[in-house]
């Protein structure tokens, strides 16, 4: 059988830190292109669940340890990562420790979802949008 072509598959977590609201999350500015800030994540590798690859992205981005608590859904518009199509599950997670810029992230920091930094990359926007309606129905 032929190996299908299928799109390329990522996991990013929308990280409120443990203690603080979770109205404030954890933002990273993407040092390479696409531009802009993100909610931290990247590509699952061969091998790992897409929950490993979470935490693991989420650590190497942001240097936080991350719990996931729950999916907040899979994105999968065609057109949401212009650099081909990419397919993202994206979670819900506390981080626990100070957060720093590491690995692909030039800067890390906490914004509130009603005052997001600009430019966002991908489709991450909408994806806080609809988080803030994850926390209208939690």
């Amino acid at each position: 059988m032929a190996k299908p072509v299928t799109p390329l598959l990522a996991t990013d977590v929308i990280i409120h830190l443990e203690g603080e609201s979770r109205r404030s999350i954890v933002l990273i500015e993407r040092k390479n292109p696409p531009v802009g800030w993100a909610i931290p994540g990247g590509f699952v590798d061969i091998g790992e669940t897409v929950e490993h690859a979470a935490v693991r992205e989420a650590k190497e981005e942001t240097s936080l340890d991350v719990t996931l608590q729950d999916l907040l859904g899979l994105y999968s518009e065609p057109t949401r990562d212009p650099r081909c199509h990419v397919v993202s599950a994206i979670y819900v997670g506390t981080g626990r420790g100070k957060p720093a810029a590491a690995d692909d992230a030039s800067r890390v920091d906490v914004f509130s979802i009603d005052r997001l930094p600009q430019p966002m990359a991908f489709d991450h926007a909408q994806v806080v949008k609809d988080y803030i309606d994850y926390l209208a129905r939690s």
